[in-house]
């Protein structure tokens, strides 16, 4: 170490006080010595005897001893050899403490004689103890805010050594904030203290840790270490700080309230106090920040407290402050993005943009009915939406944009089948799980006027009765049109046409709104039997359309004709029938025969005879057939009976109320000779009436047989002609006949399926067939046609009781008699093939046929004049059978002598149809009848009555 001035000043004073000691040691005889402490025991100080000038001999008997004021034990003398030596351990420290000089006064007394000597032992120091600080440690505590070379003071280290062993010097370690400042005071003592280098900063270093070393002047050389410890005292110079300056949190939409978003934890480099922070959001937040959410200000945590919703705001910008509790405070910022992730909690929307309604049905493929488009609030998949529609719809749906659609027609639309569609559209997204929307479109099929309006069949049948009043109801057509409005109001209307001279119009009228036909005069079966016309339904759409039914008024018979009486071929004046009768006839013959006709038709033109009564009740000789008209005998004639009697006979039809006429009948009984002269008198007597008539149905029956070769070749002309052409299409076609019978049991019809129409007035003609009731009663149908059978004794059993008709059966009203009547029946009691036909077991018509082997047409129970129901059958045992499409050529009726045979009218023809049908057989000849006088004029008689039959019919 570097000397100093002080060090020099004491060592100048050390000299002086050393050589005035020894002149004083001089002066007084004391003697000195020096010893260095820490000297170990026996250590030689000094041979005090002898420097005292004493013998050695002389220690012991002289009570040589050493005596020290509180420090006798530290030296010893040895009186053997009078050395003063160490007796035990000299701390000079201990000692003398701090003191420059240390010495320890001995007095040596002697006896014999007393002396007192006086020895001064100076204990010499030596650098036995280091440096010593009062604190293993030494704290300073430096606020960071200081500046540099601020003087901090330390406390030095003490030296128990004196001199030159307690000179120290201090050493500081290494450090780039302070230096080691020592100063020296007017007292030698030295000063230190720590010097700042440079600004301290906390957050850097809190604490420094330093080592002072104090070495003192002794060799060797002794130190002493105390440690440093600075505190840096916080200064509120740090604001709070977070990890990131913006954080990012992800959370999904309608989340609960109270859900923690995020927990941040910002930090303050400053202690104490000035760490200490509270967070807050930034004034200038946006005012949805403060609606949504909540800041706890000592954690942190950022929570939700309103509802969150991706379809408002998906993202929420959110400025924290953190501020500490210093003084000043200081603040910290960092921002939390909240990115709100979507969830599919909005179902799609659907939007009609346009609409164009109501689509006319014959709207053509492609049309566009709707435009329509399609939203979702959510986003990515779940904001995905598609399209579908009501399946089994002619409608599509094209997509012609994103999101938007075009509803179209895909198919034919028919209003009369379906007038309206209820479609719904369902949109649906793509989240999981999907939500849907539905949107009904009512489409309404506008009308177009496609369909005509239509009868619920084609034909209807009409019975009117006659005498009917003017302007009566007979029928009401209606006819449906499947369009709408205008499309389907009906307006009906007469097809015009003449019916024979007169207008159709004239007949019937029809209403236009409702469609009743009325009759607008009084019809009359026995003028008009049928009336067939065209009704037209046509609606008010544009175009129009229009259709037409036809109906068939049938002219109902009623009993408004009484029979009325053939003139007989001869008689009396009033119309009365005379007959001469011989008395030799035996029962049964006839005696004449009552004609007569009734102008209706069917039950009210079916006669029957009744013989009435003579006065006074007595039976006479006489009967009448029920239903023949022939007048008989019944029993053979005697002497006793009158020779002229007055017959009446009574005609009575079957009407409602029944209708009458009366006929008389005068019978000439005879002998038989003068019969046979009467009539020989009247032949020969000139060309009178009976002779007329004659030649009359002569000429009559030349014009019948060629009228029926003329029929029967224009049949047979009209069948080729039918067989080569293709059939012709109309309202009135030939066709297969109708045919309406009526007999004893009652009356029926027959159509097959392509009934033959029946037209009336102008227009084609038609083909019929008509039976009229027979006038004998029903007989079994003979199975051999080539044998005659004699009915007259039938006719006379079946007289009295004739057959009900069958309640099954309806009436006709095509049935015909007398003039106006295309019905001819002939008395025939034999069944056989017609003129020029060969004999063959007929097909018969009847209900219910007992002979298996004839044929039959059989109707349903019920079956009336219009009814498609009947078919034709041959027996087991006739080989012929009809093929599709024919009909046999002749019939019969089971329990009548009728035989009916058809032929058709070629079209256009003229004919009377009252003749082109007939029945039976012309011959009425009785063979089997005795001719017992064999007189010319009987045969002239029976020949003119034949001849009357036939005009008659």
């Amino acid at each position: 170490m570097p000397f100093s001035w002080g060090s020099g000043l004491r060592l100048r004073r050390l000299l002086f006080w050393l050589l005035l000691l020894a002149a004083w040691e001089a002066g007084s005889g004391q003697v000195h010595y020096s010893v260095p402490e820490e000297a170990k025991h026996g250590t030689f100080v000094g041979r005090i005897a002898q420097d005292l000038g004493l013998e050695l001999a002389e220690l012991v008997p002289r009570l040589f001893r050493v005596a020290s004021k509180g420090r006798g034990d530290l030296l010893e003398v040895n009186l053997q050899n009078g050395i003063l030596f160490v007796n035990s351990r000299i701390d000079r420290e201990e000692l003398c403490g701090r003191s420059a000089v240390c010495s320890v006064h001995l007095e040596v007394i002697v006896d014999r004689p007393l002396q007192v000597f006086h020895v001064e032992v100076e204990v010499k120091d030596i650098n036995d103890n280091a440096p010593v600080f009062s604190h293993r440690e030494q704290r300073l505590r430096i606020y960071e805010s200081r500046l540099p070379d601020s003087l901090f003071p330390l406390e030095g280290a003490s030296d128990s050594d004196v001199g030159s062993n307690s000179i120290l010097t201090y050493k500081l370690t290494p450090s780039e904030y302070f230096a080691l400042d020592v100063k020296t005071n007017s007292d030698d003592n030295k000063q230190i203290g720590l010097v700042l280098k440079k600004s301290l900063d906390r957050e850097e270093a809190s604490e420094h840790k330093l080592f002072l070393t104090a070495t003192d002047g002794g060799k060797p050389e002794l130190t002493g270490t105390v440690q440093l410890l600075v505190t840096v005292l916080d200064v509120n110079d740090n604001a709070p700080s977070f990890q990131q300056s913006e954080y990012e949190v992800r959370i999904f939409e309608n989340a609960e309230n109270g859900t923690v978003v995020i927990r941040l934890n910002a930090s303050d480099r400053d202690d104490g106090i000035n760490k200490e922070i509270s967070y807050s959001f930034n004034s200038l937040a946006s005012p949805m920040v403060f609606a949504q959410f909540n800041i706890d200000t000592n954690t942190g945590e950022i929570v939700i407290k309103g509802n969150l919703d991706f379809e408002q705001i998906n993202v929420y910008k959110i400025r924290i402050d953190a501020t500490d509790k210093g003084h000043p405070p200081m603040a910290g910022h960092c921002t939390v993005l909240v990115k709100v992730l979507d969830e599919n909690d909005n179902i799609p929307e659907i939007a009609l943009t346009s609409i164009a309604l109501p689509v006319r049905e014959d709207a053509p493929l492609g049309t566009v009915i709707a435009l329509m488009s399609v939203s979702d609030q959510d986003s990515g998949v779940n904001g995905q939406v598609t399209c579908t529609l009501t399946p089994l719809v002619p409608f599509k749906l094209v997509s012609t944009f994103k999101n938007y659609y075009s509803l179209v027609l895909d198919n034919a639309l028919d209003r009369e089948s379906v007038s309206a569609y209820e479609l719904v559209v369902t949109a649906r997204d793509g989240g999981s799980p999907s939500l849907s929307a539905t949107a009904s479109v009512s489409v309404e099929v506008a009308d177009v006027n496609d369909n005509a309006p239509a009868f619920a069949q084609p034909e209807y049948t009409v019975f009117v009765k006659e005498n009917n009043p003017p302007g009566c109801h007979i029928f009401t057509v209606s006819a449906q049109d499947a369009d709408a409005q205008e499309n389907a109001r009906v307006s009906y209307s007469l097809v015009e046409r003449r019916v024979g001279e007169r207008a159709l119009s004239s007949y019937v009228s029809v209403h236009a709104e409702s469609g009743k036909v009325y009759a607008l005069q009084p019809l009359d079966h026995e003028e008009l039997e049928l009336l067939q016309f065209q009704v037209s339904a046509r609606d008010a759409g544009f175009p129009p359309l229009g259709s037409n039914v036809t109906l068939q008024v049938f002219v109902l018979d009623e009993n408004d004709n009484a029979p009325a009486l053939l003139p007989a071929g001869a008689g009396v004046a009033g119309g009365a029938l005379s007959e001469l009768v011989p008395r030799s006839v035996g029962a049964g013959h006839v005696v004449a025969k009552v004609r007569a006709v009734d102008a209706d038709s069917g039950y009210n033109a079916w006669l029957s005879f009744e013989l009435q009564p003579a006065a006074g009740g007595a039976a006479g000789p006489f009967r009448v057939g029920l239903y023949t008209g022939e007048v008989s005998t019944t029993r053979a004639l005697d002497e006793a009976d009158a020779p002229r009697q007055r017959l009446l006979v009574l005609v009575r039809d079957h009407g409602e109320p029944a209708l009458t006429a009366t006929a008389t009948v005068l019978v000439s009984l005879v002998e038989s000779g003068q019969a046979l002269k009467t009539s020989s008198r009247v032949s020969s007597g000139g060309p009178g009436p009976e002779a007329a008539l004659v030649d009359v149905n002569v000429y009559l029956m030349i014009a019948i047989c060629a009228v029926s070769s003329l029929l029967v070749l224009t049949l047979l002309l009209y069948t080729a002609l039918r067989c080569s052409a293709p059939p012709a299409e109309g309202a009135c076609v030939p066709g297969k006949p109708t045919l309406v019978c009526s007999s004893a049991v009652g009356s029926w019809s027959y159509s097959q399926q392509r009934r033959q129409r029946v037209c009336s007035g102008e227009g084609p003609p038609k083909t019929d067939l008509m039976a009229f009731s027979p006038s004998l009663p029903p007989c079994p149908v003979a199975t051999d046609t080539g044998k005659h059978q004699d009915l007259n004794a039938d006719q006379e059993e079946h007289s009295a009781r004739p057959r009900q008709p069958n309640p099954d059966w309806r009436y006709s009203a095509s049935l015909r008699a007398g003039m106006h009547s295309s019905v001819h029946l002939e008395e025939a009691g034999i069944l056989r093939a017609g003129p020029g036909g060969p004999d063959q077991q007929w097909p018969t018509v009847s209900s219910a046929t007992p002979e298996p082997e004839a044929g039959e047409v059989s109707p349903p129970v019920g079956a009336g004049v219009n009814s498609n129901s009947w078919t034709f059958k041959y027996g087991p045992g006739n080989p012929k059978q009809s093929g599709p499409g024919e009909l046999p050529d002749k019939f019969i009726i089971p329990g009548s002598p009728a035989i009916i045979s058809i032929r058709q009218e070629p079209t256009n023809s003229q004919i009377d149809k009252s003749d082109f049908i007939t029945f039976g057989k012309k011959e009425e000849t009785k063979k089997k009848k005795k001719k017992k006088k064999g007189n010319k004029m009987q045969e002239k008689k029976e020949k003119g009555n034949s001849a009357t039959d036939n005009s008659d019919q």
